[in-house]
């Protein structure tokens, strides 16, 4: 499936440039007719990141979200600076599907397996941030990408597969924000090694054939950001290709 992602700082939809906050875009201060005309286009699922609350936990924007998760028919997975299991209660609470959780996963997972038991497989997604390193190893990065953890995507996952781990949206930080297409090999690598998690491909969608290289990869979803909001295509092309395979 194709999945639209927005990222919201204090209201607006943004776009960072590799995670850098000082390479900011800014889209706009309309993020719900936004969502709604994704929906409207045949978007089943939508993907929200709140980065004013992953910068800041105590900033994080629920009230908005609320209003977004209210006016939106399709499951929302959100995420943003989850730390806490307050956090993922609250964004649940005001209306998320599925809680996005991120460096939380890496740094403490124990922590992040008594959420899956509290909370439930299907209400959880593992965002993992991968940077291949010269012998090919998929190394998880933490701290909004400026270091890698010592920890391989395969490590992890393996770790949350007996907490039922289902969700797991995977990106290739060297591709992020940049709109140069998936590294496709990645995800036929671990669709291939883990085929009872649904893998979720991020980073790099800048046409619709990047969603066609994708097809046969085994990925369960793309999520799709800045080249929706510069106009590359839209959601219903960029679905129209994805069930054309």
């Amino acid at each position: 499936m194709i999945i639209p992602a927005l990222d919201l700082i204090d209201g607006a939809v943004v776009r960072l440039h590799q995670g850098d906050y000082g390479q900011q875009r800014d889209y706009g201060r309309d993020p719900l007719p936004r969502l709604q005309a994704y929906q409207e286009q045949g978007a089943t699922v939508l993907h929200l990141v709140d980065l004013t609350g992953a910068k800041d936990p105590t900033a994080r924007q629920i009230p908005l979200l609320r209003k977004l998760l209210a006016g939106v028919r399709v499951p929302v997975q959100v995420g943003g600076g989850v730390r806490s299991e307050q956090d993922v209660e609250a964004l649940l609470s005001a209306g998320a599907t599925r809680v996005v959780v991120g460096s939380t996963a890496v740094s403490d997972p124990e922590k992040v397996q008594g959420w899956f038991q509290r909370f439930g497989a299907d209400a959880l997604v593992l965002a993992l941030d991968v940077r291949i390193d010269d012998e090919g190893q998929k190394q998880v990065a933490v701290s909004g990408w400026q270091e890698t953890s010592g920890t391989t995507l395969e490590q992890l996952v393996e770790r949350f597969i007996p907490f039922g781990l289902k969700h797991v949206l995977c990106t290739d930080i060297s591709r992020d924000g940049t709109l140069k297409g998936s590294n496709v090999t990645l995800y036929q690598e671990i669709c291939a090694r883990f085929p009872q998690v649904a893998f979720q491909a991020s980073g790099g969608i800048g046409g619709l054939d990047d969603i066609a290289a994708l097809r046969g990869s085994g990925v369960s979803g793309v999520i799709v950001g800045r080249a929706l909001l510069e106009g590359k295509f839209t959601v219903a092309e960029a679905i129209a290709c994805w069930q054309n395979g």
